[in-house]
């Protein structure tokens, strides 16, 4: 795939996701294989350009993490501009601005989704940034604020006149938040209203035949997924075997044993680049993530939120694999009874237990907003 002057090996991309898309996980992802283009957690401009550590921490990447685009947030066009010059210097392949981003202290500064209430404003912004930088400028979006105000096609186009060189979109609005269901057609919507730059569909790819029914129905370029990344690292990897596979085979999920191993490599790497004692702590959140594929895993999790070394970890994992054996049967597989529940039905449960349905919005006309 190619945008701007950037070519990427696959069209699959990997979306931010706050607090996890970091350095450890971004490794992990390029490691298992898949993956075209990475992208940071958002990051503040004015953060960085104060050269703040917890803005340059964001940023953090090694030669193995590439290609990688820095996504920024902010809503002062000088601001972003000189944030984009110090991504482009950092060594990111590419910007992305993000205009999607639901949460409250990003939309009251006027990034994030706010962006998309004033059209002339952002086109303007971005037009400053695509002039200061060489590499490609991409922005992240969402359908728009509500289903009342549905702007991202009208938006893409006047992005796309000032030079953007790709657009991510959300099928959700601003106050779904991450409740509901991604709506496929309004990314098409968006996808028709372009006329030469690609449009990466987001939202709800959390099995290979996700992403193939976003890209058939929707007719967007590429997929770029997030927490189904997260909730299964080989998505990527699966998902490019699929799309490219005449019959309608999906491939095989990774064996327990192969979870265990990247599990194991993730929390290295999260040691390596946070240090143990923060590393350690930072993984209590992220261990039962890959055991809602273990099966049984109730005794694991309970012991592995309070984790606080490597060491600890070990031992958890060791006596864990020890208790799981009851459940397998003479080949060393789960018995039937015991098999995970199907992962789209898993991942969605989880993800409305978790994530807010509604965000609190403004009311009444676009221009009291």
């Amino acid at each position: 795939m190619q945008f701007g002057s950037l070519n990427l090996k696959s069209n699959l991309f990997l979306s931010p996701l706050a607090g996890y898309t970091n350095l450890p996980f971004r490794l992990v992802v390029r490691e298992v294989g898949g993956v075209g283009l990475c992208t940071t957690d958002l990051v503040n401009a004015r953060s960085l350009i104060e050269k703040r550590a917890k803005a340059f921490k964001l940023i953090e990447t090694r030669p193995a993490d590439s290609p990688l685009a820095i996504q920024l947030f902010g809503s002062v066009a000088e601001e972003m501009r000189d944030a984009a010059l110090m991504a482009e210097a950092h060594g990111a392949v590419s910007v992305d601005i993000n205009m999607g981003c639901p949460v409250k202290k990003v939309v009251k500064i006027g990034g994030g989704s706010a962006m998309m209430t004033e059209l002339d404003k952002t086109t303007a912004l971005v037009r400053g940034m695509i002039n200061a930088v060489k590499i490609p400028v991409t922005a992240k979006m969402r359908l728009g604020w509500d289903d009342q105000n549905i702007t991202a096609p009208d938006l893409a186009r006047a992005l796309e006149d000032a030079g953007i060189a790709a657009i991510f979109v959300h099928g959700r609005t601003r106050e779904q938040g991450f409740g509901g269901t991604v709506n496929l057609r309004g990314i098409r919507q968006v996808v028709e209203a372009v006329k030469t730059i690609p449009i990466i569909g987001n939202g709800d790819i959390v099995t290979p035949e996700a992403a193939k029914k976003m890209l058939n129905e929707t007719g967007c370029a590429g997929v770029s997924i997030g927490r189904g990344a997260f909730y299964d690292p080989w998505i990527f990897k699966r998902t490019l075997a699929y799309i490219g596979r005449a019959d309608s085979a999906v491939p095989p999920e990774p064996t327990f044993t192969e979870r265990i191993r990247v599990m194991c490599r993730h929390l290295d790497l999260m040691i390596e680049v946070f240090g143990e004692a923060l590393g350690c702590r930072m993984f209590r959140k992220i261990a039962p993530w890959y055991a809602k594929r273990f099966g049984p895993c109730h005794e694991f999790n309970k012991k592995v939120v309070q984790v606080a070394s490597k060491a600890q970890f070990q031992e958890v994992l060791e006596r864990y694999q020890r208790w799981r054996k009851q459940f397998l049967d003479d080949h060393g597989e789960l018995l039937p009874r015991f098999t995970p529940a199907p992962l789209v039905a898993s991942f969605m449960r989880e993800a409305h237990e978790t994530m807010p349905s509604q965000i609190a919005v403004p009311k009444g006309p676009v221009e009291m907003w």
